[in-house]
């Protein structure tokens, strides 16, 4: 872990880490919590979380930071650009949704706020883009289908899929999936208002 610039120690990092996943519980029930509130629930003096983050604006731009990595790392380990497409979708939707849904108040954090997480972000895109432009290579999508659309779809659905707390990421990602490829309306249904 990298905070401002300077590599930690282990047991600092666990610190730290437990700091931001105490947090993010936290804030999510309160936003407006305040830092002694986030020490109790980390179980660590309010001194301590003043030593690491000076302010609690600086420990919520940690914590974006922080879920900004885990959400880049989600799409990585995913493989989207050499799987190939359904799994990388899938899979991707699958990553995505467990870091939302575990890092809720932090992933709903203005993204352009700190350069570094806008620029995480914009790669993130660019992964998404080309998943889009590979699916509907590969026929998943139909060849008139706006990308930057279906890409625009995908994100709603997902924002709306990670508010379902205590749902299995997987199961999500699945209904997510097929409403994505497949609709929700009958098929033949569009005829009929013709």
């Amino acid at each position: 872990m990298n905070l401002g610039g300077r590599a930690l120690r282990s047991d600092a990092e666990r610190t730290v880490r437990t700091i931001l996943e105490a947090a993010e519980r936290v804030l999510s029930r309160n936003p407006a919590a305040s830092m002694e509130q986030i020490a109790a629930a980390a179980g660590v003096a309010r001194t301590t979380v003043h030593r690491r983050f000076a302010s609690r604006e600086a420990l919520v731009d940690a914590m974006t930071a922080w879920a900004t990595e885990q959400f880049a790392a989600a799409v990585a380990a995913a493989n989207p650009a050499t799987t190939p497409p359904l799994v990388g979708l899938y899979q991707v939707t699958a990553n995505v949704l467990r870091v939302k849904i575990d890092w809720g108040f932090a992933m709903s954090r203005a993204q352009d706020a700190d350069p570094e997480v806008a620029h995480v972000h914009a790669e993130v895109l660019e992964r998404c883009d080309e998943m889009f432009r590979r699916a509907q290579e590969a026929g998943l999508l139909r060849p008139d289908v706006d990308l930057v659309w279906a890409r625009r779809v995908y994100y709603a659905l997902i924002h709306e899929a990670a508010q379902e707390r205590g749902e299995d990421a997987d199961a999500l990602a699945t209904r997510l999936v097929d409403t994505l490829l497949r609709g929700i309306g009958e098929p033949g249904a569009d005829q009929r208002l013709r």
